[in-house]
């Protein structure tokens, strides 16, 4: 998860700093974009501010805003200057709070000239229709995970080639990923550290439905109109009656999401492809269902799947919401093994007859700041934790799972072709 912001100018005090903002009459929880630009452009004349709009502000969208205030009174300059979303009411909260431009419609925010990049927090189904118009309007992007919804792997390709073409800084929101280990680990393996990797695991495991079931409803009264779009909200979805739970409450609903599948599984497998440096899969395999949870929701609350790759390894995603006894994260070498070990780090260890010590990699730090590296990359056009590739590399064989669990069939991708079937 996202930890706090490190001091970004150790030169300056932190009651320096807050007293400077202050004096400008900008506290922590209303810096406002132009403050916060006049505020570090001019104590940072080397750094050009970065303007950003938020697109969705519900819970994360305001999760991840608050993240870049803080960092703002690190010393990053760095501000909001729009904000979008197609529910009124938290449009006009979030943009109050941010002193921010409100807009009803990501295409018409993404054309504003005082926007140099965004951050996307939308449902799942939206993600891939805003972070194209951003790509198009030449803003740089983060946007959250999953990258598409899972019935989307066309509109996925295509985003995946406006990015490349266009040189697009484009951040996806696996967070985990940030931690230098994992690079550093990347490394190792492909130098050899542990010889062939050939089967790797890793999962996610929680106790409840509150990440579904949990989702706040704002209005219980709530209905369609012009502070509510619900065909915007469908995108290209199976058009259904409106209903507050299907608005509010979307994780529960295979229309809008895959349910934890989707929601949570790319933080553990971006940092486990991370160090592996896999490419995309030959093969997908899943199983799951509704075993405990249910009350109308359509997404499973167990989903386990198997990722096979062309000449190795095999992948294991396993994970269920009503127990959270999880696994460890392991990779599995001819020569040796990496296990994560939490805050101990990455434990290598050789197999028997092996002429290798044990040796544990821990980060240099702690989990580094997402939204951090994602400004850093804007400034220096380098490729963030979490890019566009890295991002399809998980997104691909989280949809071919869904397939194959919803079908009941094995989901072949065919390289060639960039193609996937069910057989």
């Amino acid at each position: 998860m996202s930890e706090k912001p490190e001091n970004r100018n150790p030169s300056t005090t932190r009651r320096d700093r807050r007293s400077f903002l202050l004096a400008l009459g900008a506290g922590p929880a209303g810096l406002s974009a132009a403050r916060a630009v006049a505020a570090q452009g001019s104590r940072s004349p080397e750094k050009k501010p970065i303007r950003l709009g938020l697109i969705g502000c519900g819970g994360r969208g305001n999760y991840l805003a608050q993240k870049v205030l803080a960092l703002a009174e690190e010393g990053e300059p760095v501000g909001f200057t729009a904000a979008c979303d197609i529910y009124q009411p938290r449009l006009e909260r979030t943009a109050t709070r941010l002193k921010a431009k409100e807009y009803k419609s990501a295409a018409d925010l993404v054309r504003d000239r005082n926007v140099d990049a965004v951050i996307i927090a939308t449902p799942d189904r939206v993600h891939v229709y805003n972070a194209l118009e951003a790509v198009r309007a030449s803003k740089d992007v983060y946007c959250e995970k999953p990258l598409s919804h899972w019935a989307q792997f066309e509109k996925l390709k295509e985003l995946v080639r406006e990015v490349r073409a266009r040189g697009t800084v484009f951040q996806v929101g696996a967070q985990w990923v940030s931690d230098p280990m994992w690079a550093r680990a990347a490394k190792e393996i492909r130098e050899g550290a542990i010889g062939k990797v050939v089967h790797a695991q890793t999962g996610y495991f929680r106790h409840g439905d509150q990440g579904e079931r949990g989702m706040k409803i704002d209005d219980p009264n709530a209905r369609p109109g012009v502070g509510l779009d619900w065909e915007a909200f469908q995108a290209d979805a199976p058009r259904r009656p409106f209903s507050v739970s299907r608005f509010f409450q979307w994780r529960l609903y295979l229309d809008y999401s895959g349910g934890p599948a989707t929601d949570l599984y790319p933080h553990p497998m971006t940092r486990l492809f991370k160090a592996l440096g896999v490419g995309l899969p030959k093969k997908v395999v899943a199983l799951g269902g509704r075993y405990v949870y249910d009350g109308g929701r359509t997404v499973p609350d167990t989903f386990d799947l198997i990722i096979e790759y062309p000449e190795g390894p095999n992948v294991a995603v396993l994970g269920t919401i009503a127990n959270n006894t999880g696994i460890e994260t392991v990779i599995r070498g001819t020569k040796g093994t990496v296990a994560y070990t939490g805050d101990a780090g990455l434990a290598f260890s050789p197999q028997p007859g092996e002429d290798a010590p044990r040796r544990t990699i821990r980060t240099d730090r702690t989990v580094a700041e997402h939204l951090a590296n994602f400004l850093q990359s804007i400034r220096t056009r380098e490729k963030p934790a979490c890019d566009i590739e890295l991002g399809y590399r998980v997104q691909v064989p989280l949809i071919m799972a869904m397939l194959s669990q919803i079908e009941g069939k094995v989901a072949v991708f065919d390289a060639d072709k960039e193609e996937i079937h069910l057989v």
